[in-house]
């Protein structure tokens, strides 16, 4: 039967009614979205210029100019940001303003830029890499270690970090990748080209294995003769490519606020509280970039050249889980002396029905897979009804399993898990430690006891649940030492 016009109308208008829904509900959401200008404090709006890019290498050709640069920028930071933060009776936990207890400026050396431990004759180099938003404190602690091995120690200050969090809407993952080859270039040229050894913490870790791929491809530059990767962001969470859409909708008008991830006070002298969309867009596309190139050197059967790896890992982790350190990393390098320290959850706490039965089981598997490509050495509970722990170890491509009780550890009352942030971090550590410092005027963000009605205190509760420090941070140094003694000699 044939239609008339009238009948033809509703069809043909369908399309152009969906476009205007369509119009309409991106309006909507724009509007929903679009919010006054935030009161954002000076550290999260104003831009410091002498921060480094690697537009800048024309003139920054070397680690000792980025030193330079660094005094630069915080002559410029002191002028723009501490200068016009007030001062006195409730600015006492402001990073930012001078006489804070949480400025870094009253400490010597300021741990937020970067270090360099030299010795006389170095038996190698030891490149130290921070994560996203952290700073070179993180791994202050190793490096004093390995310098009393007499290694030549360089800790990097990545660019846009250990200044104010909004340098962190600035700053590419390439920026901190040309960063890092100026200071291996430096490290290479101080130690006579002896044997140089990175260790990445986090986004650092990335950084580590992109600068291992790079000299695979350069002429003349030596390869690293190990890696080190604690906490290594090598697979973060699917939604973080999320963080690319929403860095891209804060340019629009109105929706500045979507630069951030999070707003939050600023007491860490040491760790940027707030964190830009665009650090999360960074970690993504780096991440990315650095597992596609793992993937096509293992395609090309190269893994063999590859310098062996040694990997420092909570087993919960809410940055990047053991399937993408596995599959993302140790799977595709293969069985080339690459090994995997991984921290259990306490099992005498698993038992406890807070406890979530997907979060407890996540390492199971791991210790006995022999498919696996790397040794592994667990530390887990002796047995699920003590705090009492000891280490499971198997052979790369074995499911044999050896055990050797530690004396002398046990997991701390109350403590369910390490975390992403913990490894790097002895128990002793001023800052994040297990107990205050004997100075009582000296701030510790560490492990406390809080309570009390909430919204009372300055810090956020939450800060307190996640573990800061390694109860087994011995182990981790322990392992980390004799790895890049065994790869020096």
């Amino acid at each position: 039967m044939k239609q008339t016009g009238a009948e033809k109308k509703p069809t043909l208008m369908r399309p152009g009614r969906l476009l205007l829904l369509a119009v309409a509900g991106c309006a909507l959401f724009y509007l929903l979205l679009a919010e006054p200008p935030d009161d954002l404090e000076l550290w999260h709006s104003e831009r410091l210029e002498e921060e480094f890019s690697r537009g800048k290498l024309d003139e920054i050709r070397s680690f000792a100019d980025y030193r330079l640069l660094e005094e630069r920028l915080l002559a410029e930071m002191a002028e723009k940001i501490t200068s016009k933060t007030a001062a006195g009776p409730g600015f006492e936990l402001v990073r930012y303003s001078s006489g804070s207890v949480a400025n870094p400026e009253q400490f010597s050396p300021n741990w937020n830029m970067s270090f360099e431990l030299p010795v006389t004759q170095p038996v190698g180099g030891a490149l130290l890499l921070h994560g996203m938003s952290d700073s070179p404190y993180s791994l202050r602690k190793l490096a004093l270690s390995l310098h009393s091995r007499n290694f030549w120690v360089l800790g990097l200050r990545l660019p846009g970090h250990g200044t104010i969090p909004s340098a962190l809407k600035y700053v590419s993952w390439e920026d901190m990748d040309a960063a890092v080859g100026l200071a291996a270039s430096h490290l290479l040229e101080k130690t006579g080209q002896r044997p140089i050894h990175l260790v990445g913490y986090s986004t650092g870790a990335p950084l580590a294995l992109n600068y291992a791929l790079n000299t695979m491809q350069a002429k003349g530059t030596p390869l690293p003769a190990s890696l080190i990767l604690i906490s290594p962001a090598i697979g973060v969470h699917p939604a973080a490519r999320l963080a690319v859409v929403k860095n891209w909708l804060s340019h629009l008008p109105g929706l500045g606020q979507l630069a951030w991830l999070s707003i939050e006070p600023e007491f860490d002298p040491y760790k940027y509280n707030s964190f830009a969309t665009s650090a999360g867009t960074q970690v993504y596309r780096l991440t990315s970039a650095v597992v596609q190139r793992i993937s096509r050197l293992a395609h090309a059967g190269q893994t063999d050249r590859f310098p062996p790896v040694l990997v420092c890992k909570s087993a919960i982790d809410a940055t990047v889980s053991n399937r993408a350190v596995v599959e993302n990393l140790l799977r595709p390098l293969g069985d080339y002396g690459h090994e995997l320290l991984l921290f259990d959850i306490n099992r005498l706490a698993a038992k406890s029905a807070l406890m979530s039965s997907a979060k407890a089981d996540s390492s199971a598997g791991l210790i006995k897979d022999e498919t696996l490509p790397a040794a592994v050495t667990l530390l887990t509970n002796r047995s699920p009804d003590t705090r009492a722990v000891q280490l499971h170890r198997s052979p790369s491509l074995s499911s044999t399993v050896s055990e050797t009780p530690i004396v002398d550890m046990r997991w701390p009352a109350g403590v369910f898990s390490l975390s992403h942030v913990a490894l790097p971090f002895a128990p002793d550590d001023p800052l994040y430690g297990m107990s205050p410092p004997a100075d009582e005027k000296h701030l510790f963000l560490g492990q406390m006891t809080v309570k009390g009605e909430r919204g009372l205190l300055r810090i956020p509760a939450d800060y307190f649940i996640r573990l800061r420090h390694n109860p087994f941070y011995s182990l981790v140094e322990e392992r980390a030492l004799d790895w890049v003694i065994t790869h020096t000699n």
